[in-house]
């Protein structure tokens, strides 16, 4: 029996949107004598569809949509779609009023439900503020072969893979003591670097355990600040992979069951290749996050500002390779102290590209600013409020070009930046999208040495080798403010990806009073943050959705102390 895994990429609310591509992906199946199409998690609405499922309008409107969906169907395939239930015991039991959920779509009609049992409730996930959990794994027949859904979640809670249960149900152990002969999970599983080896150990290890053969079928394409990498996969009772779909683009999978074998036939012309390293891969997510944010929010183009350094290098290079050269303005914006490399680096970076760019020299904004402000800033030293002045008219320029044409100005922070509060309110943290916000440092470095190396040459020689700076003041370096960079993300990571107590990053063999200071800058940032632009999440644990720390709080870690903690804009 064959079988294909549409990987799409479905936009969050336009139901009528992706209800075509499902019956675009089942015509195409059907033409191939597929007999069963299986679609991502909340394939419908797309995921994640957050407070929307609060409306009655629209759950109603995705229960319509469902049901013409299945009368448009080519009879001879049967359909998995992720959609939503109400769960009409609600009122009477207290439980939540909706079930996560896949429809079983087939001769025309909706045969079968099947519930989400395990409903995430840590990182970006939140499903628990919508959806009752499914109390039961249950099952399906197609031409004599019995298949257990599941549905993302489901699958994540295997003690032996994990060291531990999170969830007192199993649904995969469920099914298995139902004698099924394939699972399915269909899922929105976001990225982060590391995910998809982790996924890929995962379904090897329960294929293995549970001498079951299991089909993924993964969510592909950028929503908001999360990215979902595909990468849909099956795995036969051995665990060995017989299919694997396309990384960061849509596809169209088939595998077939093999009766006799009671197994999944391998096809290795059906296993797409990964991409080639960390670098390669993350560039790959940038740029699907990127092209979608611009697409599903109504632009056609984007504007940055470039300086000469290596972020706004990284942002541009991202911004052509996702929409295009024609559709990326770059603006330079030299100050007094701006280096004579700041401008002739960013004009190669912009030859590089192939982009457009516009020189708007900004000493005359400052000095009347200077002008404005000299009377209350008499008797004072030079310092913060003046350095901020040029980033904040700098923003003020590029929100100008942004309103004016109606451009998405992207904001062009790296996470290390936006993890101590190396960044300016209303000035360089201005934007539509933070592109490299959940990118250190240090990796933009590696991305943009990777991106050369593969013969592009996009990103100009002395940007990757010249000291970074912001130059808001004569001769000045990141490293005047800031640990070096290597040492820096090192210390953050720690910090925010490890949960590590200061005594313990010391004790990794850092200096403690550049600890202290490091994770001081974290606290004190963390009201900058909240006003930042939404960043495209590419680790475990980014500044965004799955983060969640309260601005006044006065907990702090060991040797840090609440007098310390100040606020500077």
């Amino acid at each position: 029996m064959k079988i294909a895994i549409a990987q799409l990429n479905p936009t969050i609310g336009d139901l009528s949107g992706n209800a075509r591509q499902i019956l675009e992906a089942a015509q195409q199946a059907a033409s191939q004598g597929v007999s069963l199409l299986l679609t991502p998690e909340l394939s419908l609405c797309g995921y994640p569809p957050r407070d929307l499922l609060l409306q009655p309008a629209f759950v109603r409107s995705m229960a319509d949509t469902l049901n013409q969906l299945a009368k448009d169907l080519p009879p001879q395939i049967a359909v998995l779609v992720g959609t939503v239930v109400p769960n009409d015991r609600a009122v009477q039991t207290g439980g939540k009023p909706l079930f996560n959920s896949i429809a079983l779509l087939q001769d025309g009609d909706v045969q079968q439900y099947f519930h989400k049992r395990l409903l995430p409730t840590y990182d970006v996930f939140d499903e628990d503020r919508y959806f009752e959990p499914g109390q039961a794994s249950m099952a399906f027949a197609i031409d004599s072969l019995k298949i257990g859904v599941t549905i993302c979640e489901d699958l994540w809670n295997d003690e032996e893979f994990w060291g531990k249960r999170s969830y007192e149900a199993s649904p995969i152990e469920d099914l298995v003591a139902q004698q099924v002969n394939l699972i399915v999970n269909l899922s929105a599983s976001p990225f982060h670097m590391g995910k998809q080896r982790i996924r890929q150990a995962m379904l090897h290890h329960a294929a293995i355990r549970y001498q079951t053969p299991i089909i993924y079928a993964n969510q592909v394409g950028g929503n908001d600040d999360l990215i979902f990498d595909g990468n849909s996969s099956g795995f036969d009772r051995r665990g060995e992979m017989t299919c694997r779909a396309n990384a960061f683009e849509p596809d169209l999978v088939l595998v077939e069951y093999d009766h006799t074998q009671q197994d999944l036939c391998l096809n290795p012309n059906q296993i797409a290749p990964q991409p080639e390293n960390d670098d390669a891969e993350m560039w790959s997510a940038l740029v699907l996050g990127l092209r979608d944010y611009v697409r599903k929010c109504g632009f056609s183009k984007v504007v940055l500002g470039l300086s000469g350094g290596i972020d706004s290098s990284l942002v541009a290079a991202v911004a052509m390779m996702a929409i295009g050269a024609e559709n990326v303005l770059g603006v330079l914006m030299p100050s007094p102290y701006s280096s004579k490399h700041s401008i002739t680096d960013a004009v190669q970076l912009a030859q590089n590209l192939a982009i457009k760019t516009e020189i708007l020299p900004i000493g005359d904004l400052m000095q009347s600013y200077d002008r404005t402000l000299a009377e209350l800033f008499a008797d004072t030293e030079f310092g913060l409020a003046e350095e901020n002045l040029q980033s904040r008219i700098r923003g003020n320029l590029l929100m100008a070009l942004s309103n004016k044409f109606g451009h998405l100005l992207l904001s062009t922070g790296n996470k290390s930046e936006m993890a101590v509060g190396y960044c300016t309110l209303y000035g360089d943290m201005n934007g539509g999208l933070a592109v490299i916000a959940d990118v250190p440092k240090t990796k933009v470095y590696s991305i943009c040495q990777w991106l050369n190396s593969t013969g592009q040459k996009l990103i100009p020689a002395h940007v990757i080798v010249k000291p970074p700076s912001a130059e808001l003041k004569p001769g000045q370096v990141d490293q005047d403010s800031l640990p070096p960079y290597d040492i820096l993300d090192d210390i953050l990571h720690q910090f925010i990806h490890d949960n590590r107590s200061p005594d313990e990053i010391v004790a990794s063999g850092h200096d403690a009073a550049t600890v202290e200071r490091v994770i001081k800058l974290v606290i004190r940032a963390e009201f900058k943050r909240k006003q930042a632009p939404p960043g495209l999440k590419v680790t475990d644990r980014a500044f965004g959705t799955g983060w969640r720390m309260p601005i006044a709080n006065r907990w702090l870690p060991a040797a840090a102390h609440p007098a310390t903690i100040t606020i500077k804009p």
